[in-house]
């Protein structure tokens, strides 16, 4: 995906162009683009990799989340909490140098294209989003139906890989959005001027 990022842009944008940068002109070559574009597509990958290792039930956090509920119901809620907070370290990391390159190339806008590459695996991520959903209501019809045992235990394993994916796929939707949302952001204070925000004197 990288190297076509890197073909398309070679081919399809200028050399050097000039954006505004709150009222300033800032030079951007197409490669900084580039970067600024594969920078959110690795920061979305970062993200995936990370939530399937907190939430795929192959790994050691829900296994131990698992064994937490031989102590109590305290336990396991405070051990999953405890470790719902730890897996968030990585993708605010990722997400704020993803911010930090991309600003640093190309302003605002480098960071609205950061998005867009974040955004770029947008149909692979609704597809196993979308995956969630099936294999919870395949357990659900069997469970009604009266089927076999071994049938149901077909059907966790498949709702347990949809609960991964559709974490997978929310990782992506949050991280994105927090980079459109700032760039929106820094639109609306660009044009709007704003040199300044003090929230004692909202005018």
């Amino acid at each position: 995906m990288t190297i076509g990022i890197g073909i398309v842009s070679w081919i399809a944008l200028p050399s050097s162009f000039t954006i505004f940068n709150f009222g300033d002109q800032k030079a951007v070559k197409n490669w900084q683009l580039f970067l600024c574009v594969a920078v959110g597509l690795w920061a979305g990958l970062i993200i995936g990799f990370v939530t399937e290792y907190y939430t795929s039930n192959a790994y050691s956090p829900v296994q131990d989340v698992a064994d937490s509920c031989r102590t109590g119901a305290a336990t396991n809620v405070i051990f999953g909490l405890a470790l719902g907070y730890k897996s968030c370290i990585i993708p605010i990391f990722a997400i704020a140098i993803s911010i930090f390159v991309s600003f640093s190339f190309a302003a605002m806008y480098g960071i609205a294209v950061a998005a867009l590459g974040m955004l770029s695996t947008i149909a692979t991520g609704l597809a196993i989003d979308a995956y969630g959903p099936i294999s919870d209501n395949a357990g659900g019809i069997a469970e009604m139906a009266g089927m076999s045992h071994r049938i149901r235990e077909r059907t966790d394993a498949l709702d347990a890989a949809g609960n991964t994916t559709a974490a997978i796929g929310k990782g992506f939707a949050i991280g994105s959005a927090a980079l459109v949302s700032l760039a929106l952001f820094g639109a609306f204070v660009s044009r709007a001027a704003i040199s300044t925000v003090d929230v004692l004197t909202p005018k």
